[in-house]
């Protein structure tokens, strides 16, 4: 069986593999960790890399034409505005009084999931 693809083909595959990688931990932060400011971390952090390996695919993938132009154009903003915004929201939560978790938290949960298993 002879491999139709090119190897240009293959890059940008692995590419988008990887920028596939980073949404989906991205999605299972959001669900499994603890509280607003470690998602925010989490989503900000992820998005933007899989972002920047998904559109970095898929640029390699259309060559060198104006639609990867456009792509990077589009990434670009993402990659300043994603950040940007993560900040803003963990900043507004902070002001508006939203409770940030504390290792005495975290212990005090553990305790609570102690009694209730025995």
């Amino acid at each position: 069986m002879i491999c139709d693809f090119t190897i240009r083909e293959i890059i940008a595959a692995l590419f988008v593999l990887g920028g596939s990688v980073f949404f989906v931990g991205s999605a299972i932060g959001m669900l499994r960790l603890p509280d607003f400011y470690t998602r925010i971390h989490a989503s900000g952090n992820s998005e933007t890399l899989g972002c920047m390996l998904s559109f970095i695919g898929l640029m390699i993938y259309e060559g060198p034409t104006i639609t990867a132009l456009k792509m990077a154009i589009v990434f670009t903003i993402v990659f300043l505005a994603n950040p940007i915004g993560s900040h803003i929201l963990g900043k507004a939560a902070y002001k508006s009084g939203h409770k940030v978790l504390t290792a005495k938290d975290l212990e005090k949960e553990e305790d609570e999931d102690a009694d209730i298993h025995h």
